[in-house]
């Protein structure tokens, strides 16, 4: 822990320290209540809009889990699902890379001294400009999956090395199905290698992407099939020995999912790779870091009551943190930082984000105590998919929510 509260995009920031009850994740919740209060209680100037809470013992505990569960997959953060210098900092400490998709990303984890040689560029569609940012920069590695983009890094990139993205098998029931929008088919895969072996770019691996949130984790197990005979492709036409197999990403901490996932994707590195054992195997949590890691804070700024119907304002909404409602399929349940008493009388509730678009909207028919303005709303897991897709809409500034950065022991 200690080297992650030195670590650059964490040492400068102002670290609070919190006590969990013990190891369950309720009780984690319950001390990061705790906290919320305290700052509330506490801060000066008074805080009085909406805040995240960023717990980075979160973290350090789910890349411990992720090293006993996948030993052999070295873990690449996707840098799109939270981008905060305290989640890249951390993460670097600990040991992990990167998964980069554009320059502004690879300049964030570039600036924390992250080595170029731990990022791949995980976007099968770049443009011109940030592949020769990436150049000069010196990160060589970059996924593809059509021929228009083998041309335009043999243009922009020369040096660079290839990982051919194919796409996963169908069937995961995906929160987010990245198969219909990225992913070379099975009978592509030949035309693609031969078109990477023209253009002189030598294609190091294969990588693909089940989908994120995916809830059926046997399409691991076709996908790395897959991967390997991509690989026995390459063999075939005469290329150099493949050397990266790339996962992906799309775990989901805080349930028995991923250690479903982690236990079909060893079974099946073993059965496909085991006589390749040079192969370096990576993926790409983005979710699975940082989803649980965040709670948000968010401030009752209006109320309406229509006779037992209760409607609440509160400060931030689908435009700000809670855009993941419409982009992530995220569930919102939000509880009253003040509890709710036994037997105390609850109501149908309306819950309303701050802009004047009626679309804005965080829960409906959602049963909550009575509250008042001034009070508060705590929503948990709000770390994946969030800050990083707000808006400025109506004024209101995503980039203007604080976050306090914590830790507990």
């Amino acid at each position: 822990m200690q080297a992650v509260l030195v670590a650059p995009g964490v040492k400068d920031r102002k670290v609070l320290a919190f006590k969990r009850g013990d190891a369950s994740l309720l009780k984690d919740k319950d001390a990061v209540t705790g906290l919320i209060r305290s700052i509330i209680a506490t801060s000066s100037p008074a805080q009085r809009s909406a805040f995240h809470v960023l717990d980075l013992a979160r973290i350090v505990d789910l890349y411990r889990a992720w090293r006993r569960a996948l030993p052999d997959v070295r873990p690449y953060y996707a840098v799109k699902c939270n981008p905060d210098p305290a989640v890249l900092g951390a993460l670097a400490a600990l040991g992990a890379g990167f998964d980069c998709a554009s320059r502004a990303e690879i300049e964030a984890v570039l600036a924390l001294g992250v080595p170029a040689r731990d990022i791949v560029y995980a976007n099968p569609c770049k443009p011109e400009a940030h592949l020769e940012y990436a150049a000069r920069v010196g990160v060589n590695l970059t996924t593809y999956d059509s021929e228009a983009e083998v041309d335009k890094i043999r243009r922009c990139h020369p040096a660079c090395e290839l990982l051919l993205r194919i796409k996963g098998p169908d069937g995961g029931e995906a929160r987010v199905d990245l198969g219909t929008k990225y992913g070379t088919h099975a009978d592509e895969v030949v035309p693609l290698l031969l078109a990477a072996q023209r253009a002189g770019h030598r294609v190091a691996g294969v990588s693909f992407h089940v989908g994120s949130g995916a809830s059926r984790v046997d399409v691991y197990r076709g996908a790395v099939a897959a991967a390997r005979a991509a690989f026995d492709a390459a063999a075939e036409l005469g290329m150099p020995p493949m050397r990266v197999l790339d996962v992906g990403g799309g775990f989901v901490a805080g349930g028995p999912t991923f250690g479903e996932a982690a236990e079909v994707i060893n079974d099946a590195l073993a059965r496909h790779f085991g006589d390749l054992p040079c192969v370096e195997v990576i993926g790409e949590p983005g979710r699975y870091f940082a989803e649980t890691a965040v709670t948000l804070a968010a401030r009752v700024i209006g109320k309406r009551v229509r006779g037992e119907v209760r409607e609440y304002w509160i400060d931030d909404g689908v435009y700000g943190s809670l855009n993941c409602i419409l982009m992530d399929h995220y569930v919102p349940r939000p509880r009253p930082l003040a509890g709710t008493r036994p037997g105390e009388k609850t109501y149908t509730s309306t819950v309303f984000g701050p802009t004047c678009d009626s679309l804005d909207t965080v829960v409906t028919g959602y049963e909550l105590p009575e509250m008042n303005v001034g009070d508060w709303l705590v929503f948990d897991d709000m770390g994946a998919y969030t800050t990083a897709a707000g808006s400025k809409f109506n004024g209101f500034d995503t980039s203007d929510i604080n976050i306090y950065v914590a830790y507990s022991s």
